[in-house]
């Protein structure tokens, strides 16, 4: 008697869990109907400040076919500046909000001393904030970017390519402009440095949104993580956090000619003899690639470098390469950082084998760089090969 009662009771249990099941299908067969092939919609929000973060994760179909592993971009170039940093623009500004050191539409002023994006992100969220933006950045800048910083509305004030020891290097700039409103008794503006290398803002919003972001749209399933170091934000908050999920994951710099941040990882010393700072023709480092590359140590980085397993150094001929062979292979029209990024994935899915899942940062757009990187990248024929990049 019992025996017949638990088998009625689970086959009762089984007719109701195929009707879950099958209205379950109906809902989304009706929805996919109705949403006549659309994506998944994000709902609606207020402001271009809610649209920072939650990029897209895609695979780079050509370079998971060559190497056997999946190759994944993060889409931060999807953000509504153009790039990563408005998610490092957004938590400053809130940041000093909440201290109390500036209020949006009082006339309070953000400087900033950037290679282009920074600058670019936080002139967009100035105006959609209600604060002043000022940037200080090299006069060698791309001139898409000095065009639409312009366009937007930003104080530019650019400066010779120098040294971080220079009074006038473009950080320094920044910083004294802040001071000097700051300063005077008769300007009752406030004024912050946004000091984007050594705010500790900066690795900490990685951490909390960037992190997350790959770890859950790649299911908990990645090998590598990859990516340049500017300021080092973005590889020291990722790492961290990935790291923090599973310690087996590899964390790998992707660094230009001329920067000393590969040498400091894989053997522990900043720069050669022809690399220190005050030796090197431009500053920040001796590159047709903006916005990575250094020959100092940030406090951003010094949070990222018990995280990272090695670095790979990687030539302007390479990312020109890649940045070509990327945009002729996928459609992909990237900058130089994210051809950086791409180069260094290749050599390590080559180095340990198939199968492993592999996730770069896909920085900002070839549009921000068409005068300088996208001008010699344009001449590269449209049909080379992997084999020409790698043996650069």
């Amino acid at each position: 008697m019992g025996l017949n009662w638990k088998q009625t009771l689970q086959s009762t249990a089984s007719i109701i869990s195929a009707f879950i099941i099958i209205y379950e299908l109906h809902k989304q067969i009706k929805a996919g109907r109705s949403n006549s092939g659309l994506t998944t919609l994000p709902p609606k929000s207020r402001g271009v400040e809610s649209l920072i973060g939650n990029t897209p994760l895609i695979e780079i179909k050509s370079l998971s076919k060559i190497t056997g592993c999946k190759i994944y971009g993060k889409l931060e170039l999807c953000n509504p500046a153009g790039s990563a940093k408005d998610r490092v623009a957004l938590a400053i500004i809130r940041a000093n909000e909440r201290l109390g050191k500036i209020k949006p539409n009082t006339g309070d002023v953000i400087f900033e001393g950037t290679s282009g994006s920074t600058g670019i992100s936080f002139a967009v969220l100035a105006n959609a904030l209600g604060y002043e933006a000022h940037i200080c950045l090299p006069d060698d800048t791309s001139p898409e970017k000095l065009q639409l910083l312009k366009a937007l509305g930003a104080t530019i004030h650019p400066v010779k390519p120098a040294s971080i020891v220079d009074p006038q290097q473009y950080t320094n700039a920044a910083r004294e402009g802040a001071r000097k409103i700051n300063d005077d008794p008769n300007d009752e503006r406030r004024a912050i440095f946004a000091d984007q290398f050594e705010n500790d803002f900066n690795w900490r919003i990685h951490y909390n949104t960037t992190g997350p972001e790959i770890w859950r749209q790649t299911e908990g399933e990645v090998d590598v993580f990859i990516n340049g170091s500017g300021t080092g934000g973005t590889i020291a908050g990722v790492s961290k956090y990935l790291h923090e999920q599973n310690s087996d994951i590899k964390v790998i710099l992707a660094d230009p000619q001329g920067s000393g941040l590969a040498n400091r990882v894989n053997y522990g010393v900043m720069y050669d003899s022809v690399e220190r700072e005050g030796t090197r023709r431009r500053h920040q480092v001796d590159t047709l690639v903006e916005g990575i590359g250094l020959n100092r140590l940030t406090w951003n980085f010094k949070q990222a470098e018990q995280q990272i397993d090695e670095a790979i150094r990687v030539t302007d001929r390479q990312a020109l390469k890649m940045a070509k062979y990327l945009c002729i292979n996928d459609g992909l029209f990237w900058g130089s950082s994210a051809a950086i990024n791409c180069v260094a994935a290749v050599k390590t899915a080559l180095k340990y084998g198939p199968g492993q899942k592999i996730v770069v940062i896909a920085c900002d757009s070839g549009a921000r760089h068409l005068s300088k990187f996208w001008k010699v990248a344009s001449d590269i024929p449209n049909d080379i090969t992997m084999n020409e990049i790698l043996q650069e």
